[in-house]
């Protein structure tokens, strides 16, 4: 059994991020720049965007969280990203979900500009994903794919079970796999015998929030498995949503909790904002040609 080490693999690909940030202020005097908005007090959702902010700190990447009360408007929400998708200084802009329940989060994502979405949820690059164009990729779906990319796991005729179907995760998961020729079934809470699905897969993907919802007898002898799940126990303990200590005995790669998924997310957000930064710096020498 190989695990699957996305610490590891993350922090090579932040040194990389970091000498191309530093080829693009010497090149071309451009510093990336990237804001995250932060609505609300939630706990989690803030040490998510201190974990970003330190990150592009230590790249090099220009960075500014905006951080809003819970009762504010959406209208005000929308403003704001108006002013960031004007901004010049920006590349990257991303709002941290959840957010407030009186705030319609599709209207949110949707008024940020395409271009500046390097988080990828809105549906223009949603959109060019789906029909395999160059586009932003979702970062979790993303890391994923590079952590197969790394321990050369390719997906290219595998049975591929992803177990989860958000508009984050999930969907998106499903679709790079199936763009990647693997055979994908996707689950979720209204899939009947999900240990139907699991035992038969080559590749489990998993991301759900469920403490223990895979385990030993769902997963056959050799399978990959990527836990993308995050949920911390009573005690503090961070687990995923698989049960590591056996399921791991049936393995031929996992990815482990925390150490796997959870840092490549980050490293993938760094990767498409310096994406941006170059494809705002060959705009403006279009402009300028």
């Amino acid at each position: 059994m190989t695990i699957l080490d996305g610490k590891a693999l993350s922090n090579k690909i932040k040194e990389e991020v970091k000498s191309e940030v530093q080829d693009l202020q010497m090149k071309k005097g451009i510093t990336p720049g990237l804001a995250v908005v932060l609505v609300g007090a939630d706990p989690a959702s803030a040490a998510y965007v201190n974990m970003k902010s330190k990150a592009c700190k230590q790249a090099g990447i220009y960075s500014i969280v905006h951080e809003m009360p819970e009762t504010i408007s959406q209208d005000k929400i929308l403003e704001i990203l108006a002013m960031m998708n004007k901004n010049p200084n920006i590349d990257g802009i991303l709002v941290q979900l959840p957010l407030p329940k009186h705030v319609d989060t599709t209207a949110i994502l949707e008024a940020i500009a395409p271009e500046k979405d390097v988080d990828g949820f809105h549906a223009y690059n949603t959109g060019r994903m789906t029909l395999g164009l160059e586009s932003f990729v979702p970062a979790t779906p993303y890391g994923v794919m590079q952590l197969l990319k790394e321990y050369d796991i390719n997906p290219e005729g595998k049975n591929v079970c992803v177990v989860g179907a958000s508009n984050i995760v999930g969907k998106p998961m499903s679709t790079l796999l199936l763009n990647a020729n693997a055979t994908v079934t996707t689950c979720h809470i209204y899939t009947k015998n999900l240990k139907e699905h699991t035992k038969n897969a080559d590749i489990i993907c998993v991301g759900v929030g469920k403490v223990n919802l895979i385990t030993e007898d769902m997963v056959k002898e050799g399978a990959i498995v990527v836990d993308i799940g995050i949920n911390r126990l009573e005690n503090g303990k961070l687990v995923g949503d698989v049960d590591f200590e056996n399921v791991s005995k049936k393995c031929s790669y996992i990815s482990p909790v925390p150490g796997g998924v959870g840092p490549m997310t980050i490293a993938m957000l760094l990767v498409n904002t310096i994406k941006a930064a170059k494809l705002r710096e060959e705009r403006e020498r279009k402009l300028n040609d």
